[in-house]
């Protein structure tokens, strides 16, 4: 892990509270994302992980706090369960459709990489409706990483991968992490994730904690 000490957090949340109409989610949440990181967003079925992180994605509004986002939109990926692809175009036509929305450069050889770097080259033009759930898993991924961003939220990223299509994402993140990104990953599987992990945050009891990762001992 990095020496963050002096490095500004890439996103920061401070007092945040969600509720939905009598039903508490959690409060006075704080957290700081930092460069080169990786965390995982713990806790029970229900206790709001999907909802702190789309609250840190902007998708969702907080019900008191705030949260600061330290870099540009555009350099803000969020993969959530639903893929976002167009089931009528191919592998290689969903992204070249993201890329020329986010008005990326060199749209054709981020393309051909990101579907290089997800193993998907061979079904670049197979529609993407025919994918099974852990094919579209993998082009949702390489949509996330076309422009390469800083901060990465990722919300059951590994649903529906087998054992090499997890350690691919797996990969992809450490990677990530390596060149300075802040990976926050809530996952299906802490106790292996851990081990690779920065810092774990668990949602308990409405209130958030934060506790070293195996990569931090």
């Amino acid at each position: 892990m990095a020496d963050n000490s002096a490095i500004r957090p890439l996103l920061e949340v401070k007092g945040v509270a969600k509720a939905f109409g009598p039903r508490l989610l959690f409060r006075r949440v704080d957290a700081s994302l930092m460069p080169g990181t990786l965390s995982l967003l713990a806790g029970a079925n229900g206790a709001g992980k999907s909802t702190l992180m789309r609250v840190m994605a902007g998708l969702t509004r907080a019900d008191a706090g705030t949260v600061t986002l330290n870099i540009p939109d555009e350099k803000l990926g969020y993969m959530a369960h639903a893929t976002f692809l167009y089931p009528g175009l191919s592998a290689r036509e969903n992204l070249m459709f993201w890329a020329r929305a986010a008005a990326l450069p060199d749209a054709d050889i981020r393309v051909k990489n990101a579907l290089e770097t997800v193993g998907l080259s061979r079904h670049a033009e197979e529609h993407a409706g025919i994918f099974s759930r852990g094919m579209a898993q993998r082009l949702n991924l390489a949509r996330l990483l076309l422009a390469e961003p800083q901060l990465i939220l990722l919300d059951e990223p590994a649903t529906g991968l087998d054992t090499a299509s997890r350690r691919m994402l797996l990969e992809l993140m450490l990677e990530a992490r390596s060149r300075g990104a802040a990976i926050l990953w809530i996952s299906h599987d802490v106790e292996e994730d851990a081990r690779h992990a920065d810092f774990v945050f668990t949602l308990k009891d409405r209130a958030l904690a934060m506790t070293p990762g195996g990569a931090a001992c």
